[in-house]
């Protein structure tokens, strides 16, 4: 019985754990659907989630400083505010390995907390069990 409740404890535990991961890839233009995913991944972040944030394409763009970009409703931020929240709130956050060679910026162009991925890196999170997974 002990040992039954012993597995059990640790199955539960092992459940809860998996679902505590968030990877959310944003690639849009379309700062709408930005702030949709920055909205769940801040969500997910007060719910104590581990969260990862993958910037590419044109949403790559929100990571750069002094990016003009239009505030969204109803609180009046900006993605790029929302961005910074999630890095204070404990977020990682990247910007995908292509960028920036494509994009002509240099890692000194991203605002602080946003770094170049690495894709062995990313592809070993994203293998990780219980790693959920989000796309904008």
């Amino acid at each position: 019985m002990k040992k039954s409740l012993a597995i059990a404890a640790a199955l539960m535990l092992a459940t809860a754990a998996q679902a505590e991961s968030l990877f959310v890839n944003i690639h849009s233009g379309q700062a709408m659907a930005q702030g949709a995913g920055l909205v769940l991944a801040g969500q997910a972040l007060e719910q104590k989630a581990e969260v990862r944030v993958l910037l590419c394409d044109a949403a790559a763009d929100i990571a750069v400083t002094g990016q003009a970009m239009p505030t969204l409703k109803p609180r009046n931020v900006t993605p790029q505010q929302m961005l910074q929240g999630l890095i204070k709130g404990g977020a990682k956050v990247e910007v995908c390995a292509l960028y920036l060679p494509n994009s002509g910026k240099q890692a000194s162009d991203l605002i602080a907390g946003v770094t170049p991925a690495k894709p062995a890196d990313v592809a070993a999170h994203l293998l990780k069990p219980g790693v959920q997974t989000l796309a904008f």
